[in-house]
């Protein structure tokens, strides 16, 4: 949770599900489109907005995201592009399974498109190049299907096993 007394009074408050409070600058809430919709049009001391469905540990990575992801001067700049690529890979690196997907549901809501693409290809880079069973496996996925179910989906499915 932010001190408030670092964010100018135009400060945008989100509160999580679990009531985990967050201050942030208007610069990082006009990336999560969908708090920015209605900030626009709100006095500055109406800017108050619960997120429903977002945990505050969610809340907080997405914000973190988002704080990294502000214009910078410098955003042209190559060595600066590849530094947040880098930054980027980091961040995924980081999060564990439950909560990369609470952050790309989460995005998915707030409508931050580049945090859902990049969380989004590292689940996809997950499963890549990798059998059923290895999937089931990095995911935890209990196989229900009877052999001779598993045998059918196969046979109707071939093209996906090759």
């Amino acid at each position: 949770m932010e001190d408030s007394s670092n964010f100018p009074e135009n400060a945008i408050t989100l509160t999580s599900s679990d009531g985990v409070t967050y201050e942030i600058e208007e610069d990082v809430a006009v990336q999560i489109k969908t708090i920015h919709m209605f900030f626009e049009d709100l006095p500055v001391n109406g800017r108050k907005f619960p997120v429903p469905d977002v945990t505050g540990v969610t809340l907080g990575k997405v914000i973190e995201y988002c704080e990294k992801h502000v214009e910078s001067p410098n955003s042209s700049k190559p060595e600066y592009i590849q530094e947040l690529k880098k930054w980027d890979q980091e961040f995924v690196k980081g999060l564990d399974l439950s909560i990369l997907f609470d952050v790309i549901e989460a995005a998915d809501f707030l409508y931050v498109k580049s945090l859902l693409e990049l969380t989004c290809e590292a689940v996809a880079d997950m499963i890549r190049g990798k059998t059923p069973e290895e999937i089931r496996k990095t995911f935890n996925i209990i196989n229900d299907f009877t052999p001779e179910e598993e045998a059918q989906v196969r046979k109707e499915n071939e093209w996906a096993f090759v």
